[in-house]
């Protein structure tokens, strides 16, 4: 079994991106070295500092701060975790769109990607969320969820982010 000790973890714009403090938490605690990747909308639901305190590394999230940082970072990861994942990183992860750090850091490693979706259960049911995963799966991109459960909105259905 490949051990992968440096771990990036890319947080998207979701309501479940607080769990993401937990992940960092027990990720580092069994001794993995986390790095964190937010995209804007992520920061919206949880803050960098919280993520930074937890990880003993600063987060990173504009694509413009550091020259070539998307490369570095692309190179320094042995496995990529997008926890979680919204439909709308989904779909530009699928087509090779880089209008932020974190896509422009999947586009540009060779070190495996795993995705823990999270979204509405309509979103997640929808016939193109269904294609996009779909092509993500061809390209060897694996899929941890989501989870049938209670959702934010007060539904009940698949699409909330794996614990």
């Amino acid at each position: 079994m490949k051990i992968f000790p440096n771990i990036l973890l890319g947080i998207t714009g979701s309501i479940a991106a607080y769990k993401s403090a937990d992940l960092v938490r027990n990720l580092t605690k069994q001794g993995f070295n986390v790095r964190v990747v937010m995209t804007n909308a992520a920061t919206k639901f949880i803050t960098p500092l919280t993520l930074q305190t937890l990880s003993n590394q600063p987060v990173y999230i504009d694509m413009f701060e550091n020259e070539m940082e998307h490369i570095n970072l692309a190179r320094w990861a042995d496995v990529i975790l997008i926890a979680p994942a919204t439909a709308d990183f989904i779909t530009k992860l699928t087509y090779g769109h880089t209008d932020n750090l974190l896509n422009t850091i999947c586009l540009a490693t060779t070190a495996p990607i795993f995705i823990a979706p999270a979204m509405n259960q309509q979103m997640w049911n929808a016939d193109i969320t269904q294609k996009n995963c779909q092509k993500l799966r061809q390209r060897n991109i694996k899929f941890f969820g989501p989870a049938i459960g209670s959702q934010a909105c007060g539904e009940l259905g698949a699409g909330r982010m794996l614990e």
